[in-house]
């Protein structure tokens, strides 16, 4: 019965729409949930996991604007 729940609760979280605001965390929530469930801590692993996961989204938004703030060509605005 636990495991059914757990995987409907999963599943639930996967398929929701999410705001933006959580990109990363569902992720890294679920890997960590199931890593620290093995070693008997799983909500520790959940919170640590969407953590870390967030921090990754923003690292690669960040490195994804300035390869597109380089990538663009400048614009001279003289009159």
């Amino acid at each position: 019965m636990r495991k059914l729940l757990l995987c409907t609760a999963v599943m639930g979280l996967v398929l929701s729409s999410v705001a933006a605001e959580a990109k990363g965390c569902i992720k890294g929530a679920i890997i960590g949930g199931i890593a620290g469930h093995y070693a008997g801590h799983g909500k520790v692993g959940a919170v640590a996991g969407c953590v870390i996961g967030r921090h990754e989204a923003n690292k690669a938004d960040a490195e994804r604007a300035q390869k597109a703030q380089q990538s663009s060509p400048r614009q001279d605005n003289h009159i």
